[in-house]
């Protein structure tokens, strides 16, 4: 068995299973697959989200295998995902507890509870042509270079998303940064469940994180002048440099980005 509680937990639940006490938990849900389930609830006046894992079946493990994806058993690789961005100092989520017990995946039940990032507000959905247009240029490609950085401190440290869509980026909109630009601003990764871990991120899983953000940023309004400022801060080269070494790679991921659209229109995501 393994098990964190910072506070409250850690005194609430000091003479209570903490298991029952994570999996009894109740709130809104966001989301119910059956052997996962995310809930956000109030606990000692603060707000938090649960994420519970009862067991993954030996089929849901077998279909992983069978398209070559590690297959997500528990709570704990976000958990770990939270502290490996918290070394490399990207901002995300806090965790304030966390539980693993049994080691048949089937049996297996894991909890991670973090705080809860409010208000925050998804880039994809704060991002759009006309706030691009207000932000101007300069505070634009500020943004840009931004999320370059955080990719490449990402990619660079052996990191790497598998959902690394803007979606998955919470811009804090608390009123006391109101005044502050969009770029400057604390901005959260979350979803960190199929994070990756490794001493060096393949060139396949870098390719699958920035087809992804290509496409969502292109779909809000980012055009191509953004890009090419992205490659060069993500690259830390300059713009010639970046592009002659990696000429079939950046088209590769162009073309995958066009892929993951057609792929939208089709699944009615967007027009």
């Amino acid at each position: 068995m393994k098990l964190f509680l910072a506070e409250p937990f850690a005194s609430q639940w000091s003479e209570k299973d903490p298991f029952q006490a994570a999996f009894s938990l109740t709130g809104d849900t966001y989301r119910d697959m059956g052997d996962r389930c995310t809930t956000r609830f109030v606990f000692e006046g603060s707000a938090y989200f649960v994420k519970t894992h009862s067991g993954v079946g030996i089929g849901e493990i077998l279909k992983n295998f069978l398209y070559l994806r590690i297959p997500v058993l528990g709570a704990e690789n976000e958990y770990r995902a939270i502290g490996r961005l918290n070394e490399l100092g990207v901002e995300t989520m806090t965790a304030a507890a966390f539980g693993r017990t049994g080691w048949i995946p089937s049996r297996e039940r894991s909890f991670l509870i973090t705080e809860a990032l409010e208000p925050t507000e998804p880039l994809d959905e704060y991002c759009n042509p006309e706030v691009l247009a207000v932000m101007g240029v300069s505070e634009r490609r500020s943004l840009v270079r931004r999320l370059a950085r955080i990719s490449r401190t990402l990619h660079d440290s052996g990191v790497n998303h598998r959902d690394f869509y803007l979606c998955h980026f919470l811009l804090d909109t608390s009123e006391k940064y109101a005044d502050v630009p969009v770029s400057q601003r604390p901005i959260y990764l979350i979803d960190l469940h199929r994070m990756q871990i490794r001493h060096r991120t393949p060139r396949r899983w870098r390719h699958k994180d920035l087809s992804a953000l290509y496409y969502s940023a292109k779909r809000i309004g980012f055009d191509q002048r953004d890009v090419l400022c992205f490659i060069r801060e993500y690259k830390q080269q300059s713009l010639r440099e970046a592009i002659d070494a990696g000429k079939s790679f950046w088209a590769s991921v162009v073309k995958e980005a066009d892929k993951l659209y057609d792929k939208g229109v089709r699944k009615g995501y967007h027009n």
